[in-house]
């Protein structure tokens, strides 16, 4: 898949490209991506998390989920536990604003305004015109998407509600206090700093 081979080759801002120098995270992400291909719904992220995407190549998945040893991510976990519950879990294309890691190997920083620029064409080719749903504020203030609250630090439940809120398009008293937007476009919003 071209689009793998690109990122692999691109540098965006400070972040780690995990990509560039690993045929097993290429090939991961390369599976992901054909897998859901016809997708019609995406969640975004913020950014590869470091024990996430960072040693797993998939937007969201830890390298546990994947392997049964290694690091597991909190956010990776709830995330596919709610994609199961809904019945998506091999129906929906997880991807990330930053595709690549901005951080150390040990913690996670938020992405810059130029990483976000430089990683732009990737977010654009991957949403094309699929349904996007904003994991978090970050990828809300990228996107003109609905947002749901992201799942890390206490947000397990919230991220939940407003994800069946989302998708089933009735949202519960909880959804209703959650700051979701409900947008049918899903481009991605000018970005400038």
């Amino acid at each position: 898949m071209e689009l793998v081979e690109r990122l692999a080759g691109a540098r965006i801002g400070a972040t780690y490209n995990q990509y560039a120098d690993s045929d097993l995270r290429r090939a991961r992400l390369r599976a992901h991506l054909e897998a859901r291909a016809g997708a019609r719904l995406v969640l975004v992220g913020e950014a590869a998390g470091y024990r996430g995407a960072r040693v797993s190549g998939v937007p969201f998945t830890s390298e546990r989920q994947l392997t049964g040893a290694g690091p597991t991510e909190a956010t990776a976990t709830i995330v596919h536990r709610v994609l199961a519950a809904l019945g998506l879990e091999d129906d929906v294309l997880l991807w990330n604003v930053v595709p690549t890691h901005p951080g150390t190997v040990a913690s996670n920083r938020r992405p810059t305004a130029e990483e976000i620029r430089d990683a732009r064409p990737f977010l654009e080719e991957v949403v094309g015109d699929r349904r996007v749903v904003a994991v978090g504020r970050l990828a809300a203030s990228v996107l003109d998407a609905p947002y749901v609250r992201h799942p890390s630090h206490g947000g397990a439940s919230a991220f939940a509600e407003g994800l069946g809120a989302v998708l089933c398009e009735r949202p519960s008293a909880r959804a209703l206090s959650a700051p979701i937007r409900r947008r049918r476009t899903t481009r991605v919003r000018p970005f400038s700093v």
